[in-house]
This record gives C-alpha cells, sequence and structure tokens, in this order.
C-alpha cells in the first residue's frame, strides 16, 4: 500500500485549478485503486492539487485492507487490475457495508474502455459513477464535486430552501416518517446516478442520454414538487433538442451545481 506519490519531471508542472475549492476537502481523504504506476502518480498528484488527502493501493485486496483501516470519503478504483478486479473489490464493499451496517462509501470507477466496462457491470458492481481514462483534471474535479460529501455544518442555510421540502412537510403528506425515510434513501440514491449519468452525457455529447436523464431527474424533483427547479429541467430538454450540446453547456453546469445543492439538501432531511 502506498502513502505518497514519487512524481517524474513530467508530473511537475503545477496545476492550478480554475476555482477555488470547497474548504472542507481538506478534511476528506480519497482512495485510488490502480494498479498502472504511472495513473497512480497521476491520480496522486491530481487529488494534492485538489487539497485531498489520498492514499494509493495496487489493486482490490489492497484497497480492501485500506478500507479495513481508515473510512474513506470516496473510492476510485480501476475495473481491470490482477489479484482482484475492481467489480470484485465493490461487490466486496458493499457486502462489508451490510454486515457492518456502515454508511454507503461512493465508489468511481476508472476504465479506458465503456464497452467492456459498460455502466450496467458497473453499477451492478455497486459502483456509483465512472471516469474514462486519460482523465483531465477538471473532469475529476467535476465528479468528486458530485460524490463527495458536503461540508459538516450543524445548521445549513440553501439558496432555495423555503421552496423546497421540508421532513415536517413530507411526514405530513405521506402520513409515516419511516416511509418518508425509505422514499427519500431511494429517491437519493436514484437522483444521484442520474446526475452523474447526465455528466458523463455532457462530456460525451450523447444528446439523447443527456435528455434521458433530463427526463428521469425532472420526475425526481416533480415527485417532491420543486417546481423552479423541474421547470428549468424541462427547459434544459427543449433546449438541448433544439442547440445541443455545446451551446447548451452553461445552462447544464448551471442546473447541475444546484441540483447538486438539493440533493445535499435532500441527504441532511
Amino acid at each position: 500500500m502506498e502513502t505518497g506519490v514519487s512524481l517524474s519531471a513530467v508530473l511537475s508542472r503545477e496545476l492550478t485549478p480554475s476555482t477555488a475549492l470547497p474548504p472542507h476537502w481538506q478534511h476528506l481523504k480519497v482512495l485510488v485503486v490502480e494498479d498502472h504506476s504511472a495513473y497512480r502518480a497521476l491520480m496522486g498528484w491530481f487529488l494534492h492539487k485538489l487539497g485531498l488527502g489520498h492514499q494509493l493501493a495496487v489493486d482490490g485486496l489492497d484497497g480492501l485492507a485500506a478500507l479495513a483501516e481508515y473510512p474513506y470519503d470516496l473510492v476510485i478504483s480501476d475495473c481491470q487490475m490482477p489479484v482482484m478486479d475492481g467489480y470484485s473489490m465493490s461487490r466486496a464493499i458493499r457486502r462489508r457495508e451490510c454486515a457492518n451496517a456502515s454508511a454507503r462509501v461512493p465508489i468511481i470507477a476508472l476504465t479506458g474502455n465503456l464497452v467492456d466496462d459498460d455502466p450496467q457491470r458497473c453499477r451492478e458492481a455497486g459502483m456509483d459513477a465512472w471516469l474514462l481514462k486519460p482523465l483531465t483534471f477538471d473532469q475529476l474535479r467535476e465528479v468528486l464535486a458530485l460524490w463527495l460529501p458536503g461540508p459538516p455544518v450543524a445548521a445549513p442555510v440553501y439558496r432555495l430552501s423555503a421552496r423546497w421540502p421540508t421532513r415536517a412537510g413530507l411526514i405530513d403528506t405521506f402520513g409515516d416518517a419511516q416511509v418518508v425515510s425509505q422514499m427519500l434513501a431511494s429517491l437519493l440514491c436514484e437522483a444521484q446516478e442520474d446526475s452523474a449519468a447526465l455528466f458523463q452525457a455532457r462530456l460525451a455529447s450523447d444528446v439523447p442520454s443527456t435528455v434521458e436523464r433530463l427526463h428521469r431527474l425532472v420526475g425526481s424533483l416533480a415527485f417532491l414538487g420543486v417546481a423552479e427547479l423541474e421547470g428549468r429541467g424541462m427547459s434544459l430538454i427543449d433546449q438541448v433538442h433544439a442547440q445541443g450540446i455545446r451551446q447548451s453547456t452553461p445552462a447544464l453546469e448551471a442546473f447541475e451545481r444546484e441540483l447538486r445543492d438539493y440533493l445535499t439538501y435532500l441527504g441532511s432531511l
């Protein structure tokens, strides 16, 4: 198990994030499971520049051993590795979480080929999202922004919280606190998956997949009556159909940012 990174001259060039990084990231730690030494070094360098603590593991068994020693906030794993691949490791992590009733750690697949490592196979193994090699710094930062936990604050304040559902209001609507908890957990899981898939579809300039994920997210928003965000999603569907991904990117990115805030809020109910 590696705890540091030895970088070559190629990786010694300074990388400066184009936007301010969330301050709470300095308190988080990411586990990278990757058998290729050069890619381990690259990932370590990226995470260092993002202000994130990290540890590097060389295969799935090494990764499981690391997780047994420390509660990481997120795992990034290559799919194809000797000894134990990313799929087997992910399934083992999910079994361990169920057995211990522990929190679900986000697992991001890292792959160079979505033909062999298709999204459905990743999901079935318990992975939450995926990153394609060759990976850029900005792509990694965006996926981490979607899946890393939010800042630990006692009383979160959200820009649109007055128009978002409250737990008390949901219990009044659905009549049972346990039903609300189960419904929120299911909706949050599906919406996070759709949000990550929307990001991937946007990067790939895949109009049908972008529209499909927007439709699913609009359905989730409509279920809880988030009219303004729902309406923006519907408008985005029309815009993507009419103008394509490139011209719609600023509006899509703004929608994704606001959606992340909303999903974080749901997770706090």
